[in-house]
């Protein structure tokens, strides 16, 4: 995450916005590989297709059926890396294939929203767009709706970049923002017009608009995967938020508090999960803890785990692999999982 004092410019005011229906199209970025979840995510079948919440639906099932009040899944784009192409039609069997691009290898995120940006501007050039990641929970959807929407109608006639920022209010990770009092996580959630992010691209980016440009020819034919998988590689390694972000005069905040979470750790999931009387956590069918506290335990529906005697502790099984680790130790999980 990053805090948007470093580039933000503008705070909107949610009285002086008024909604505007217009054609509004949604990008869902679901290439990363969730590594700081193993051994519950893995590279072949990371977070965002997992059901992290035990709620009988994936993460990015969650963040499409929050969009739909917004808009339909045909209108709805999942950018992600080839190989969980699968995956993705079979838990939103109603999105286009059209509208599921394939990045042949990860380049950032500026690459990935570039891509999904000019194919939608070949068909929809005059484009509302909102940009999300897949692998975050929001707790209060209507009002996660209500800013979007909002978002939506700033930025459906103005040369305007609007991020969504969220109030920090974790002080392990952000006691100086807390502090300062003024100050938001980038939420990784972005809104603009077609012609904004075309225009800021080639401003500041120029190499990657004319990738992009070449790229298009191949769109909506038999060509594109092959001229994708030669091109697509050829894109520097660049976040959004470097490429265009830090560099735009046009960009502005909307604060927002709506219950959200980027996931980043098993301590994040254990604070939004249901606790007993002794801060244990747990997600799967048949847990059982004996003596155990401040304890994640997550496990496959068909896995009995059996856990006694642990204070602060992870234990996580999929795949046949199981972890169990201190949580004051998490940040080795992407060591443990290579």
């Amino acid at each position: 995450m990053i805090a948007l004092s470093l580039y933000w410019h503008f705070a909107i005011r949610y009285e002086n916005i008024i909604m505007i229906h217009n054609d509004i199209q949604i990008i869902i970025m679901a290439g990363g590989v969730g590594s700081r979840f193993w051994s519950m995510s893995t590279p072949d079948y990371p977070k965002q297709f997992i059901d992290v919440m035990g709620v009988g639906r994936s993460l990015i099932q969650l963040t499409v059926d929050r969009l739909k009040p917004i808009c339909p899944v045909e209108n709805m784009w999942v950018v992600t890396n080839e190989k969980y192409i699968r995956i993705v039609k079979e838990q939103i069997p109603d999105m286009p294939v059209d509208n599921i691009l394939s990045e042949p290898e990860a380049r950032n995120t500026a690459p990935c929203i570039a891509y999904a940006c000019w194919k939608i501007q070949k068909k929809h050039p005059d484009a509302n767009i909102v940009v999300t990641p897949s692998d975050a929970l929001v707790i209060n959807t209507s009002e996660y709706q209500r800013v979007l929407s909002k978002a939506l109608s700033y930025t459906s006639d103005k040369n305007a970049i609007v991020t969504i920022g969220i109030k920090p209010n974790r002080p392990e990770t952000a006691e100086q923002h807390l502090a300062a009092g003024n100050n938001y996580w980038n939420a990784g959630i972005f809104v603009w017009n077609i012609d904004t992010i075309s225009k800021a691209i080639r401003t500041f980016q120029p190499n990657l608009a004319s990738i992009m440009d070449e790229m298009a020819s191949s769109f909506y034919t038999e060509k594109e995967k092959e001229v994708v998988g030669k091109l697509f590689p050829t894109c520097e390694k660049i976040s959004i938020d470097y490429a265009v972000m830090e560099k735009s005069k046009d960009i502005f905040t909307l604060p927002a508090e709506f219950g959200w979470s980027d996931l980043g750790s098993w301590g994040s999931l254990r604070t939004l999960l249901p606790q007993d009387e002794a801060g244990n956590a747990k997600v799967g069918k048949d847990i059982r803890l004996y003596e155990c506290k401040n304890c994640v335990v997550h496990a496959a529906d068909e896995s009995k785990v059996v856990v006694q005697g642990l204070d602060g502790y992870i234990v996580a099984e999929k795949h046949g692999q199981l972890l169990v680790c201190s949580l004051k130790e998490e940040q080795r999980i992407k060591e443990f999982g290579k």
